[in-house]
């Protein structure tokens, strides 16, 4: 696709753009691929042509590459680690069980580190995590023209949106990062109540604890946690966006120069394969990350000491 008359622009606006699935209103026009023109005379849900209709549909459109792709991932790591666990023997463990068990040892560990409460979700969690997040970050070692030419073929539809790694999607990683808030939020009210989670806004981390000058640090103290605690879950998921995101367009980038002659195509060539090298590193290391400040966060909801 990169040595075809799409435009480097063009070719690079494409492999970023998500299939997105909305409603568009009665009286749109809509613009086709060849320059004509259409009026709809109903609310129509239907795939948007192009990124204006994508902004036209609004709050309620639904991105169902990354929606295909992070369900997907999600049922083939249910699936495995089943098959695991149902075929699991006390003798020595062998190929996938083997890694299947030191994976979790891994995580185990790395839980009981920072984690020093009890909650049977935790663990559990912080498995589904790392290694949805795993799988979803290695959808970006496969080449990035391979899955959007076979739909473009199968759809025969030469302008089909297609994305392939679904942690290049904000809305994948933000949804993940504030389920974990939410998490965070409601362990945070039942082992300290209600008003101990009101404390933790309001007395920290000014307190004099006399109560005519609490009352003018607590205004101050809740600017300040508030702030604190709604950016935890946007820096986690925009953290995890951002390093993905900037290595597709990376191999975008690369696999873009295939099609300015076969100097730039051999060292593309050079280039693509060291940096999906370099990149298996961040595919890991962002899992971790995501993983780890999910532990720290929940350790934090269930912290009930009070520093005042």
């Amino acid at each position: 696709m990169a040595g075809d008359t799409l435009t480097t622009e063009s070719y690079i606006k494409h492999h970023l753009t998500n299939m997105t699935y909305g409603k568009l209103p009665a009286g749109y026009v809509r613009e086709g691929y060849d320059g004509t023109t259409e009026t709809l005379t109903q609310d129509t849900w239907t795939l948007a042509h192009n990124d204006v209709e994508m902004k036209d549909m609004g709050f309620m459109a639904v991105h169902v590459d990354s929606m295909f792709w992070s369900i997907t991932l999600g049922l083939i790591f249910a699936f495995i680690f089943r098959k695991v666990a149902v075929g699991m023997h006390s003798g020595v463990p062998k190929g996938l069980q083997n890694f299947i068990e030191m994976i979790i040892d891994f995580i185990d560990t790395n839980v009981k580190d920072t984690f020093h409460y009890k909650n049977p979700l935790v663990a559990p969690l912080a498995l589904t995590i790392f290694i949805w997040i795993f799988f979803m970050n290695l959808m970006d070692l496969i080449p990035v023209d391979w899955i959007p030419e076979l739909m473009m073929w199968a759809t025969g539809d030469p302008h089909f949106f297609f994305k392939v790694v679904p942690t290049t999607d904000p809305n994948i990683t933000l949804g993940m990062a504030f389920t974990v808030f939410f998490l965070m939020i409601y362990f945070s009210i039942k082992e300290k109540g209600f008003m101990g989670f009101v404390k933790e806004l309001t007395l920290h981390p000014f307190h004099a604890g006399k109560w005519y000058v609490d009352i003018f640090l607590i205004p101050v103290n809740f600017i300040l946690e508030s702030v604190s605690l709604i950016a935890k879950p946007i820096s986690l998921g925009l953290r995890l966006f951002g390093n993905l995101y900037a290595g597709e367009m990376i191999f975008i980038l690369i696999a873009a120069m295939f099609g300015a002659g076969l100097f730039l195509g051999v060292l593309a060539g050079f280039l693509q394969l060291g940096w999906a090298i370099f990149h298996i590193l961040v595919i890991a290391l962002q899992a971790f990350v995501f993983m780890v400040l999910t532990i720290v966060y929940m350790a934090m909801a269930h912290d009930v000491d009070e520093e005042h």
